[in-house]
């Protein structure tokens, strides 16, 4: 049963089976009405054309071509359509791969029924939708490429010092840094001193603007 605002929904996976489960259990939702089915890449952009729907809920590793490729051409064509994947691979590359095709939502496989309506009802609002797990992920690889970009442009530092300059530059005071790091408070002031002498900063101020600029403390 559909109503007449029920956000359309077009599904795309090459596996019939869990194909078929995933359009049982969405179609039995009164806010989501499904209007079209896709087996590959291809099936999917002919499917999306023909039915302009306000979701894509799709795969990505399918045939002829596959669900990050097709995401791109998707949104060239429509470029307010919202995208949920819900895919079994949850590597670095697939997922920042299809989050830069321009995917809106990121789902694991063995996502339960609420949770999959939830982020279909989501994305078609507007809103950006991540499992835990891949949320997760997320947040670690740009904690890990924020570190790794601070060893760039401070290398003068040692890896702790850029540690707490980045805890500095989100404006934590030394007895935060010192609870946050498990550290002693005199063992915080005195990095900071170190990291501000070899930074050329005579303030904190000023140390919190130098790391700031240097894309810190976001």
């Amino acid at each position: 049963m559909t109503t007449a605002t029920a956000v359309r929904v077009v599904v795309a996976d090459d596996h019939p089976l869990f194909r078929f489960g995933l359009v049982a259990a969405l179609a039995g939702e009164p806010g989501v009405d499904i209007v079209a089915e896709a087996a590959d890449g291809r099936e999917l952009l002919a499917a999306v054309e023909r039915t302009r729907p306000d979701v894509v809920l799709t795969d990505l590793a399918m045939p002829h071509l596959d669900g990050t490729a097709a995401i791109r051409e998707l949104l060239v064509a429509q470029p307010d359509l919202a995208v949920l994947v819900l895919t079994m691979h949850e590597d670095d590359q697939t997922l920042l791969g299809a989050l830069r095709a321009g995917a809106r939502g990121y789902l694991l496989k063995g996502a339960d029924r609420t949770e999959i309506v939830r982020a279909v009802l989501a994305v078609a609002s507007g809103n950006a939708v991540y499992g835990r797990a891949v949320a997760q992920r997320i947040s670690a690889f740009f904690t890990q490429s924020q570190r790794a970009y601070a060893a760039q442009v401070f290398p003068e530092l040692t890896a702790r010092e850029r540690e707490i300059l980045e805890l500095v530059a989100r404006g934590q005071g030394n007895h935060q840094i010192a609870r946050s790091l498990y550290l002693a408070e005199k063992t915080v002031r005195n990095h900071v001193s170190a990291l501000m002498n070899k930074l050329g900063t005579t303030t904190r101020a000023a140390t919190v603007a130098k790391a700031r600029d240097a894309g810190l403390g976001d």
